[in-house]
């Protein structure tokens, strides 16, 4: 009985979800999909859409390696040698010799003493940051960060919190001067992808500048970097943020699920973080790991990235990513430009952001629009991300597609 009082609280927060423009509503279901054909790229089928095959081009797969046959054989192939589900968490009986496996090629490709491996990547994030911050850390962030190190550190509670401008290393070395001598350890923790734009952090200025004020603070500084959206990405090999910028991060948080095309997350460091984190961290000791078949695909798809076959899927994502950013600037479309497969089209307008979106629906396109509040007035955007799966028949497509709402919208 007592759902009958709040319920109607619910339902007012709902409503300014609604207004607001960022509620979302009913998730479109994938039923099906439809293999590569006649020179395009898989297509997708929703719930509701009949027989429409819809070009997916607003995933985090950057590699297709999700319908790799090799990647789904590996997944299949541990699945019958030790089941759908790990059963247990990592410390009763649930680390499964794929786990292991997993574990140590991560580490290996990062050139890391050890790397873990943990539900999902936010999950990694909040498990991470909240061990390595005391009551007496101050905590920098950049000004995007994504929501998982936002709630990272509201849930570690630091002595301090201090954001700067996105991307704004000269400010980030005035937080550091006035700070110095008022607290004992410093966390800089920054996306290495920003998921809304595209773009990266300036890792080698950021670590040149912690460096400098390293011998400021009892504790040292400490440099934290989710990449998940850089990882088999960016950089010639596909290492991410850290290989695009030649510069390391003390700590790097990535995930399973995007470019690797799997499930779950992973934090890459030396033997003795990642030994504490083993003994510490809530969201790996009290929940279960991914799966032994997902363990095991992930694997594959890693093995696949650190080939020769990964160096030509790496080599055909920035093609098509070239080929469709060229294509907007040429229709007269705003974009920013970058390296990434994420590719935004700056709209700067609510309502025509939503109506290119639904425009695209109509003509058999996925992408996402982003309006404020998730990113600024003024700033809002359509998302379009590129992936080795697509085609270049495909990406003329959605440039043929973009001309005519240019025409006509």
């Amino acid at each position: 009985m007592a759902l009958s009082k709040i319920n109607p609280l619910l339902e007012r927060k709902l409503a300014e979800l609604r207004t607001l423009g960022t509620s979302k509503r009913e998730e479109r279901v994938v039923v099906g999909l439809t293999p590569p054909a006649h020179g395009f790229g898989p297509r997708y089928l929703l719930a509701g859409q009949g027989q429409k095959e819809f070009l997916r081009m607003n995933a985090n797969s950057y590699l297709g390696l999700s319908l790799h046959p090799a990647v789904i054989e590996a997944e299949e192939r541990a699945c019958r040698a030790f089941g759908t589900g790990p059963g247990a968490v990592r410390f009763i009986s649930g680390t499964f010799a794929p786990h292991l496996e997993l574990e140590k090629k991560l580490a290996a490709f990062h050139g890391r003493e050890a790397a873990l491996t943990m539900s999902a990547a936010y999950a990694t994030v909040m498990g991470v940051l909240p061990q390595l911050i005391t009551d007496n850390t101050l905590v920098i962030s950049d000004a995007l960060n994504h929501n998982c190190i936002i709630n990272g550190v509201r849930l570690a509670r630091p002595k301090a919190k201090a954001i700067y401008p996105h991307l704004d290393i000269k400010e980030l070395e005035a937080i550091l001067l006035d700070f110095k001598g008022k607290v004992d350890r410093v966390l800089v923790v920054t996306d290495g992808i920003f998921s809304m734009r595209g773009d990266h952090a300036p890792l080698a200025e950021l670590v040149a500048v912690c460096a400098a004020y390293e011998d400021e603070y009892p504790e040292g500084i400490i440099t934290v970097v989710d990449d998940s959206h850089g990882i088999g990405a960016l950089g010639a090999t596909g290492r991410g943020t850290e290989e695009k910028t030649g510069a390391r991060a003390d700590i790097l948080i990535a995930t399973l699920g995007k470019a690797l095309g799997v499930n779950g997350g992973y934090v890459a460091a030396d033997r003795t973080v990642i030994s504490y984190l083993r003994e510490s961290a809530p969201f790996y000791i009290y929940s279960n790991p991914i799966t032994p078949g997902e363990a095991a695909a992930a694997a594959k798809a890693l093995d696949i990235l650190d080939s020769d076959q990964g160096l030509k899927l790496l080599a055909k994502l920035r093609e098509l990513t070239n080929l469709f950013a060229r294509g907007l600037v040429e229709l007269g479309y705003e974009i920013i430009e970058g390296d990434h497969p994420i590719v935004p089209v700056l709209i700067r307008d609510t309502g025509q952001t939503a109506r290119l979106v639904s425009f695209l629906f109509e003509q058999l396109i996925l992408a996402t629009g982003i309006n404020y509040p998730v990113v600024p007035k003024g700033e809002e955007e359509v998302r379009f991300q590129i992936s080795a799966a697509h085609t270049e028949q495909d990406i003329n497509l959605a440039l043929q597609k973009m001309a005519l709402f240019k025409k006509i919208g």
